[in-house]
């Protein structure tokens, strides 16, 4: 399945309040069980993307423009189903190898998207 295929918008939440603060304007998920939420309040400059892998992450992240958010928004949708599938299906107990590998890969992906 290629980054883009799959992707499709979550119905209902357009121009509600999100997590962040800010009115959802976009909001998607892919099948496999990964979600990007982008929530903006001009009047403040406030732009955030909360992505998110069922199971494993949710991380959001601050930006001053609604460019600098769109950007970020293009470069997290590959990476973030790129993720999904190297994690496991289920998480397992702490002291499991899968699931420390699944911590190492997630920490890179916080650092390289913090």
């Amino acid at each position: 399945m290629s980054d883009e295929q799959g992707w499709r918008p979550v119905e209902g939440t357009l121009g509600l309040g999100g997590a962040e603060g800010g009115t959802i304007v976009r909001d998607e998920e892919h099948p496999a069980g990964v979600r990007l939420t982008l929530e903006e309040d001009v009047e403040r400059s406030f732009h955030a993307v909360t992505c998110g892998i069922a199971g494993w992450l949710v991380h959001a992240r601050h930006f001053g423009s609604a460019a600098e958010a769109e950007a970020a928004w293009d470069e997290l949708k590959p990476a973030l189903v790129q993720l999904a599938m190297q994690l496991p299906a289920t998480r397992g107990h702490g002291l499991d190898p899968a699931t420390r590998e699944a911590g190492v890969k997630l920490g890179a992906f916080l650092a390289r998207y913090p």
